[in-house]
């Protein structure tokens, strides 16, 4: 099986670039200058912020679905131009960490669950998907439990 893990849409984010500190904090966010390599992972390039960049940090909901399951958290957007796009690999800033791999059926609801290197979630990926009722999957990081990407079915 095949699976495809897509970064998320710049454009949600692209007026906030361009606002001042007190406008982002306005909407519950703020603009960062990243201090050290592998400590900022952009939700719409799959990969790290370079040490020095700046990112914006805000509360994404990831799971806006009515159910149990419903959640946000803070995430990384840096002005990335496009989203990424992998399939059949792991993104750089997942492979970089250990990551929680949750599986939903079609009702949003939690039906899989596990842990793993994220150099090694391909694997998890796949054994997950292999459970039909697995709609969609929602890796996290684990270590700090912020929502990474959505893998899909591809």
């Amino acid at each position: 099986m095949t699976f495809r893990i897509v970064g998320l849409d710049p454009e949600q984010f692209r007026h906030l670039h361009a606002l001042s500190a007190a406008d982002l904090a306005a909407h519950g966010a703020e603009r960062v200058r990243i201090q050290s390599v592998h400590t900022a992972p952009c939700r719409v390039s799959l990969d790290d912020v370079a040490a020095g960049g700046v990112a914006l940090l805000l509360s994404y909901a990831h799971q806006p679905a009515q159910t149990p399951y419903r959640q946000q958290g803070p995430v990384f957007v840096s002005e990335a131009e496009r989203r990424a796009e992998y399939r059949g690999e792991i993104p750089p800033a997942l492979a970089r960490r250990v990551l929680s791999l949750r599986g939903f059926d079609a009702a949003h609801m939690m039906i899989e669950a596990d842990l793993t290197e994220g150099a090694e979630a391909a694997a998890l990926i796949e054994r997950v998907f292999a459970n039909p009722d697995v709609a969609y999957i929602h890796a996290h990081y684990a270590r700090r439990g912020c929502f990474a990407a959505t893998v899909e079915r591809a």
